[in-house]
């Protein structure tokens, strides 16, 4: 998708750059040289606008190759170059006698604007990279400071076609090509990718920055010349020779500092291609080791690149099995003579395995003879696995070759352990938690699919507020809430908790809401879309899996709610400092397929007055425990709910949740907690009623 719209937009800058230049080039056809402000203006316009969709176009290109700057540098050499060849071999074949002397010759202004059309498209990709390579590898934000060097670049050749009107007021364009010149001079430092070009690189650089400083230098020459070339840009466009001879003098400065930089860094090229070998070949074995997660497989990796990298004849690992040491990966060397060097060593050594070991007595000689080969090795070193500051094994690396291990090879040794150290644990706890991460994915799916069906706010409702809260458990359980706007003054809402927990309630969660929300634009009875709920659930529910849920409908012009329950927590009202519960008959739904479930159902009403709440709720608020597994009960559930009982909505959600939280504190949530809450805003009685 983004590939397909980066392709559009490179579609829509092109079409806008080929249509610019035409407008342009048909411009210039009929006013190619003209003494009048007003088309000279335009013609500075045009030509700004065509060279801006240019440079913005050309960006595209240059931009992904930014990685390669030397291909960068070396496409804007063959550019000077071909500026260079029409500057210097221009007075050939072309004269300016028809443009001064007012004659009009089509074939020579064609040919002169498609000539020119080529200046602009050298001089777009010239300036689109020395814009991008002055970003490439900056850790810091200095945009500004090519931005204030644009805004003056243009300043400058705008002032320049000012002094093509009134030569008098030449000192402007003086002033801002100075400061033009100074920006250009503070853009030009910013070569911090040199560093990191390798010494051929640098050696490259190095040639190319002499030969296209100097190129830039020569053409500059040519663009404040006499030539026939020069007095052609001028009539052009006084704008476009400022923004030539600008970006000269900026490549002859900027391959200038890269000369000097690049010589400064040439000295320590070569340190620092060791350097970054030796980083890269760790990050290199850093990436092996952590992609790899079958024990064996590690282990005979870490061995075999061992021998590899530290230029040793054998490599052998041990690791820590309860409380003995078993061969687990060797490279080089059998099996049976591994084992009895390690026995060997580890049971008559007098020496700290805490840290690498080098045995390398004048010399040390371990002779093993068997079937298959015999060893006489010069050199052992031994790097302890710790992790956690506990030994889990040691690595083995051994010579026959006549010298020691070396400083140098020592920390080697020890990053190879330090790496096969943590990831051999790794490894091992792998095994051991490949079930708890698929529980844990399984999990976080739920979690995604039960946030997905909650709805996103509360309804605006004029008599009605509204407030919804859900808490969810470290384990994902099944509870749901939702709102329907049945009609203009209906509005239908539903809690329900789904029995169980993990992916599966999430599942059923999503079922139901795809049902309450179908059945409740077509059934206004709460008990009605009870009973055929449950004949749709009834046949995807498994037999040990039901849902409860309340359902109701509240009338927002007269404050009546009818609701019905399926086996779920009392409604509670809280009216007038009291707190009563409505528990109408009802039974969870998926329990029962037959008839029973309809004629246990049964629905109530109640009328609201002003300032009566009603509360819905799951079993994660009443049910939550502190420290001595002591329940919250609906004791102090109620007594909140008294105390708030004048309070906003939100108020008193967030202080059921505040004495919840405090309470079971010392006791992490078992079960999601949801809470709804409407409070009836309008005073039904008619004057003069009690």
């Amino acid at each position: 998708m983004a590939a397909t719209i980066k392709k559009i937009n490179n579609t829509k800058k092109l079409e806008n750059t080929i249509l610019a230049s035409i407008v342009l080039f048909v411009f210039k056809l009929v006013f190619f040289s003209s003494d009048s402000l007003i088309i000279n203006i335009i013609n500075e316009f045009v030509i700004l606008g065509t060279i801006y969709l240019w440079i913005d176009y050309v960006i595209g290109f240059v931009k992904p190759r930014t990685s390669t700057p030397l291909s960068i540098i070396l496409n804007t050499g063959i550019l000077t170059a071909i500026i260079f060849f029409i500057l210097s071999v221009s007075t050939s074949f072309l004269s300016t006698e028809i443009f001064t002397n007012g004659e009009t010759d089509y074939i020579y202004i064609i040919f002169a604007n498609l000539l020119i059309f080529v200046f602009i498209g050298c001089v777009t990709y010239i300036f689109a990279a020395f814009k991008e390579l002055s970003f490439y590898r900056q850790k810091t934000d200095k945009s500004k400071y090519f931005n204030t060097l644009v805004f003056f670049i243009i300043i400058t050749g705008l002032s320049k076609s000012i002094t093509k009107i009134d030569p008098t007021l030449d000192f402007i364009e003086n002033a801002f090509f100075v400061v033009t010149i100074l920006l250009i001079g503070i853009n030009s430092i910013r070569v911090s990718w040199i560093a990191f070009l390798i010494k051929k690189q640098k050696v490259y650089l190095l040639v190319i920055a002499i030969v296209l400083s100097i190129l830039f230098g020569f053409n500059y020459s040519l663009t404040i010349g006499d030539g026939v070339i020069n007095q052609l840009l001028y009539a052009y466009s006084p704008g476009l020779v400022a923004f030539l001879g600008l970006l000269m003098i900026y490549g002859s400065i900027y391959f200038g500092v890269i000369f000097f930089t690049t010589l400064f860094h040439l000295p320590t090229a070569e340190a620092f291609d060791r350097k970054a070998e030796e980083v890269s070949s760790l990050m290199d074995l850093s990436k092996l080791i952590t992609q790899v997660f079958d024990f064996k497989e590690l282990a005979d990796t870490v061995t075999s690149v061992t021998t590899k990298v530290c230029n040793s004849d054998s490599a052998w690992l041990v690791t820590k099995r309860e409380d003995d040491f078993e061969l687990s990966s060797v490279s080089n060397i059998g099996f049976v003579e591994a084992d009895k060097i390690t026995t060997s060593l580890l049971e008559h050594h007098s020496y700290n395995l805490n840290e690498v070991v080098t045995i390398n007595d004048s010399p040390i000689k371990i002779r093993i003879k068997n079937d298959v080969r015999t060893f006489n090795f010069k050199a052992i070193a031994v790097a302890p696995l710790k992790v956690h500051n506990k030994n889990s094994g040691f690595l083995f690396v051994a010579r026959k070759r006549d010298f020691s291990f070396d400083e140098d090879d020592i920390k080697a040794i020890s990053a190879f352990a330090d790496y096969a150290a943590v990831a051999l644990e790794n490894a091992k706890l792998i095994e051991e938690s490949l079930e708890k991460e698929r529980l844990e994915k399984e999990l976080d799916v739920a979690r995604e699919v039960q946030y997905k069906i909650l709805p996103d706010g509360v309804p605006k409702i004029e008599n009605l507020e509204i407030s919804a809260l859900f808490v969810p458990a470290f384990e994902v359980g099944g509870d749901y809430y939702d709102f329907f706007e049945i009609s203009d003054n209906k509005l239908g809402f539903v809690i329900a908790d789904v029995s169980g927990k993990g992916i599966q309630a999430a599942f059923i969660m999503a079922e139901i809401k795809g049902v309450f929300e179908s059945l409740s634009r077509i059934i206004t009875s709460p008990s009605e879309l009870l009973i055929k709920v449950n004949e749709i659930l009834i046949k995807s529910l498994e037999k040990k899996s039901f849902v409860t849920a309340v359902y109701g409908v509240i009338d927002t012009k007269s404050g009546k709610v009818n609701f019905s329950r399926a086996g779920h927590n009392s409604i509670m009202l809280c009216s007038k400092g009291k707190v009563e519960h409505f528990t109408p008959p009802g039974m969870g739904l998926g329990l029962d397929s037959g008839d029973k479930f309809r004629l246990v159902i049964k629905e109530m009403e109640i009328q609201l007055d002003n300032n009566d709440i009603i509360i819905l709720y799951t079993d994660g608020i009443p049910e939550s425990q502190n420290s001595k597994y002591e329940e919250f009960g609906y004791k102090k559930f109620e007594k909140i709910l008294i105390e708030n009982c004048d309070e906003e909505v939100n108020k008193i959600s967030n202080e059921i949740m505040k004495a919840v939280t405090i309470y079971s504190q010392d006791k992490s949530q078992h079960d999601d907690i949801t809470l709804v809450i409407f409070k009836w805003k309008f005073n039904n009685k008619k004057s003069g009623e009690v």
